[in-house]
Formats: C-alpha cells, structure tokens, sequence
C-alpha cells in the first residue's frame, strides 16, 4: 500500500512522511542530515519536535512544510502526495495546506495586524466572502480583535506571536508548523501562546507540530517525539507517561485553564484563567 493509500485509509492522519532522507553536499563532504525518518502527524493533537542543535528538527520542519525537497522518502500533506512535485507545485501545496508560525514573527511592520492576515489569505488566494472581516474574525479568534489597527512595532512579543498564530490559521490550512514558537518570549507569554496552540491543535480537522527547545511547553503537548542525530529516537504521550519531574502532566495543564470558543471553522479564542 502506497503512503497516500494508507492516509486515505486514516482520516485522522493529515501529514505523513516516510522514509525521509536528507544529504546536503558530495564527495568527502557529503553530510547526512536526515536518515530515514517516519513521522505521522494525526488530526487534533500537538505535537512538540524536540532535540539537540544539529539534530534535524530545523531540516524536517522545511521538508514538512513542502519548502525543501528531500534525497528520499515520501510525503504526504492533507492526502496529496508531493512525489514528484517541482518548486511551484510544492509551493501549492503549501499555500493551500500549511500555515507557518515563526521564532521571530516574521509580521511586515508597515502594515497592519489586519493586514498582516490579508496578505496570508491573499498568498492562499483563500476564497472568503469579505476578506478583511475574515482577517479580523482571525484576530478575534487568538484575542487581538481591539489590536486590528495596530502596527507591529506597537505590539508586545506575546502580541506579534498571537498575530503570527491568526496569520497561520488565515484559510484554514490542515497543518500548523510552529518553529520555536516560544523562544523569543518570556514565561508568561510563552505559557499563553502554547495554551492558545494546544487549543488551535484540538480542532478535529488540524495538526499541529511545534519544534523547540523549551521544556516548558511539555506540559500542553499531546505527543512528544524526539530526534537526535537525524533518527526519531522516541516518542511519548505525556498524558500516559504521568510524571516529567515537576508534577503530573494533568497538573501542569490545569495551571493555565482555556476557554475555547469555536470561530473560522476551526479557530479558537483564548482566555487566561489565573
């Protein structure tokens, strides 16, 4: 059975890789970074990417995100497979299927946030009655409505990821990729970004995967899998495994309490409960 078989045989799964293989140079500089990696990412669930520097968890995110094209393997995005695919034909699919949250936001900081979300449906050519109304309704949906005018450089750190976030669910793709989602940002802020991810992740239609390094966001995940070396090495569902050294993963979840209120087919507003 072919990977794109198997997918459609399990509805639930919206981004398979198999057997992925990366080699970046030739010769006596021939590196392998990644070496036969498998990966499923199921609809519903976050899942955190977590390894050394130099593990390939940056090289995988590209290849999942239909950004680089890897030496081997099969990939699967929204049970459309890539095989074969030139640059324009993986830039189509990752228009249509994949929104990209960054470490460092990436937000154009003459525009808007509104316009920041525009330009994310604009590049999905998403088709949506009223566009702005859509944008802001995105806004709404990570708790930015009443930032709607404002620039960037007017917003906080906490502020320009929860845009970044709007941004990424602006067309409703099937798969989030989160890169060091939390890295720039302080407790506090990280803490309510990754309570708002694991909400967006709840959505029975979306899968989210996060790379990072931040063992404070083990706590909101549903699924850890982990990678060194260019190997998956591990793989654990911290809601069975219990303990990860400072109290119970249900512990930990109940310190940071959401209320999720559906919108944008998919998409969730975020209270912080103290």
């Amino acid at each position: 059975m072919s990977v794109t078989e198997e997918a459609a045989t399990t509805p639930n799964i919206l981004l398979e890789a198999k057997d992925i293989v990366q080699v970046f140079g030739s010769g006596a500089g021939e590196i392998t970074v990644l070496k036969g990696i498998d990966l499923q990412l199921r609809a519903g669930e976050l899942t955190l990417l977590m390894g050394p520097s130099g593990s390939g968890k940056t090289t995988l995110l590209s290849i999942l995100g239909c950004i680089l094209t890897p030496t081997g393997g099969h990939l699967d995005v929204a049970g459309k497979s890539t095989e074969g695919l030139d640059s324009e034909g993986l830039a189509d699919v990752r228009r249509k299927h994949v929104g990209f949250v960054f470490q460092g936001y990436n937000l154009f900081p003459t525009m808007t946030t509104t316009e920041n979300v525009l330009l994310a449906l604009d590049v999905r050519a998403a088709l949506v009655v009223d566009p702005p109304a859509h944008a802001v309704s995105a806004l709404d949906a990570v708790g930015l409505a009443h930032r709607a005018n404002a620039y960037p450089a007017k917003l906080s750190g906490g502020e320009k990821q929860r845009v970044s976030i709007a941004r990424a669910l602006a067309g409703s793709p099937s798969v989030i990729l989160a890169d060091e989602p939390t890295a720039a940002l302080d407790a506090e802020n990280g803490k309510a970004v990754m309570a708002l991810l694991s909400e967006v992740a709840k959505d029975p239609n979306r899968a989210v995967l996060a790379v990072t390094h931040d063992h404070r966001t083990i706590p909101y995940a549903d699924r850890i899998i982990k990678i060194e070396d260019g190997y998956i090495v591990g793989e654990e569902r911290p809601g069975e495994t219990g303990d990860h050294g400072n109290g119970s993963h249900a512990a930990k979840k109940r310190r940071v309490t959401t209320t999720a209120t559906k919108a944008l087919g998919g998409r969730y507003r975020i209270r912080r409960h103290d």
